[in-house]
C-alpha cells in the first residue's frame, strides 16, 4: 500500500461589533473523474461534483484522479491529493506536526496508541489506521472482540478485525475513538496511518515534508 468563515455580531449597549470574516481555507483529501473530496476550513469532509458551488463558495471546475481546479475566492488553484490552500494567513492553536520524506518518498511518523509508542507509515490509499496483529498484540489492543472479516491486499487476501482504538496521537495531534483495522497479513510490517486518523487533519505537502494540522 503506497501514498499514492462569519460574521459575528456581538450585541453590547449602545454598540455593534462586527467580527472580520476568517479566511478559506480548503484542503483535498480525495479525488476522482468529475469529483473531489475536500474540507473547508474545519469543517467535515464533504464530495463535490464539477460546477457544484458549496455555501462558502468554493466551485470545483474540474478534477482528475491526480489533481483537482478550484475556484476560491474568485482565484482558481490547482491542488493534487493532501494539498492545501487558504486566502489568507491564519495562525491559532491547533496541535501540527511536519513530516519529512525519506529517500523513497514515503512520510513515516512517531505515535502513539492508547499511549503505547508506534512507528507509521502514512499511507491515504488506507482508509482506516491498519495495525499488523504483532503490533496490535505489543500494544494490548483487544482485536479478537472485533469484527471479523477479511481484507484484500497485495499480496491476496487476509483475516482482519475491525476495532475503535481509544486515542491515536503523531506529533501534537491527538484523535480519539478511531476506527482501525488489525490484520495478518504478508508483507504487512509496519502501522500504516490511514485516513480515520487523516480525514481529521489537514495535509499540506511541500516538496519533501507534508505537514498534518488538527481539523477537530
Amino acid at each position: 500500500m503506497r501514498m499514492r468563515s462569519v460574521a459575528i455580531l456581538l450585541g453590547s449597549v449602545g454598540a455593534l461589533v462586527l467580527e472580520p470574516a476568517r479566511a478559506t481555507d480548503v484542503n483535498v483529501i480525495g479525488l476522482f473523474p468529475g469529483k473531489a473530496v475536500i474540507v473547508i476550513g474545519r469543517g467535515m469532509p464533504r464530495t463535490v461534483s464539477v460546477g457544484q458551488k458549496t455555501p462558502e463558495g468554493v466551485v470545483l471546475i474540474s478534477a482528475t484522479s491526480e489533481q483537482a481546479i478550484l475556484e476560491v475566492d474568485g482565484k482558481r488553484e490547482t491542488l493534487g491529493m493532501g494539498q492545501h490552500f487558504e486566502t489568507a494567513a491564519q495562525t491559532d492553536t491547533r496541535g501540527s506536526v511536519t513530516l519529512p520524506a525519506d529517500s523513497r518518498g514515503q512520510f513515516y511518523a512517531d505515535g502513539r496508541v492508547n499511549g503505547a509508542h508506534i512507528r507509521f507509515m502514512v499511507d491515504t490509499g488506507a482508509t482506516t489506521v491498519l495495525l499488523p496483529i504483532s503490533e496490535a498484540d505489543r500494544l494490548g489492543v483487544d482485536y479478537r472482540r472485533g469484527q471479523q472479516g477479511r481484507i484484500q491486499t497485495a499480496n491476496g487476501s487476509a483475516l482482519a478485525y475491525r476495532v475503535v482504538l481509544d486515542s491515536v496521537t503523531v506529533g501534537g495531534i491527538t484523535a480519539y475513538n478511531v476506527d482501525a483495522v488489525v490484520a495478518q497479513a504478508q508483507g504487512l510490517d509496519v502501522a500504516l496511518l490511514g485516513m480515520s486518523f487523516l480525514n481529521r487533519t489537514e495535509m499540506r505537502r511541500d516538496g519533501a515534508y507534508m505537514t498534518l494540522t488538527k481539523r477537530y
